[in-house]
């Protein structure tokens, strides 16, 4: 069998390089493929980074690809796959949580108006965890956002999550109101037993300290179910 040959990027049309289309065209004219491909700089033997990083984003059959699978991948996990090692490992996981951080700071003080500005507030943080979290969404009096803290890790059934921890934190940072979030790394958000009752004993609590428990929000595969939304809590 012949070789293929297979040009290197410094060989394309300077339109077909990513980092040359970007220079002229803006980041968002690139596809994903091609924006890990300006992290990767380079592919491994017979194969371009633009190739290299399909390949990453392609998946393994077993689970999901994309952008999800970088996101789900350990930094040991990326560096062991051939053409990547540790320092490519390190650029990837580096430029995914910068996103991980934009995203958050980019609503910071905005005002919660409605479940999909909590779920949209929290979705991109809380979609690819692999563990269950509870976390509490606190606001003023307008209902803006003065933070987002953790409670417990772990999932609602095998740690408790206490009441003074979260009205701990409420009152610490003068809160008004809140919103109970958690998510279920299975990526199916319907509420289970525990979480029901969970709700109802924090929002009974919360009627006694005058802090409002404004929803309770659990977060799946870009999907979520906002208990106020479904009318039960």
């Amino acid at each position: 069998m012949p070789l293929r040959y297979r040009p290197t990027l410094k060989q394309l049309p300077a339109d077909d390089r990513p980092r040359e289309r970007m220079a002229r065209h803006g980041a968002q004219a690139l596809s994903d493929a091609e924006l890990v491909a300006v992290l990767l700089g380079t592919g491994r033997r017979g194969e371009t980074a633009v190739d290299l990083s399909r390949l990453l984003l392609q998946g393994d059959g077993a689970g999901s690809g994309g952008l999800r699978r970088l996101a789900e991948l350990s930094l040991a996990e990326l560096a062991q796959v051939p053409g990547v090692g540790p320092a490519k490992a390190a650029r990837l996981k580096a430029a995914l949580e910068l996103g991980r951080r934009l995203a958050g700071t980019a609503a910071d003080r905005s005002a919660i108006r409605s479940p999909r500005d909590a779920g949209s507030l929290l979705m991109e943080d809380m979609r690819y965890l692999d563990q269950e979290q509870f976390r509490v969404v606190l606001l003023n009096a307008k209902h803006q956002v003065l933070g987002v803290e953790t409670v417990s890790v772990g999932g609602l059934a095998s740690s408790i999550v206490h009441p003074r921890e979260v009205f701990k934190r409420a009152i610490r940072r003068s809160a008004a109101a809140i919103i109970l979030a958690h998510n279920h790394p299975s990526g199916d958000p319907t509420p289970s037993r525990e979480d029901l009752e969970v709700t109802r004993r924090l929002t009974e609590v919360g009627k006694l300290m005058g802090i409002e428990v404004l929803d309770h929000i659990i977060i799946g595969d870009n999907r979520y179910v906002s208990f106020r939304e479904q009318g039960i809590g």
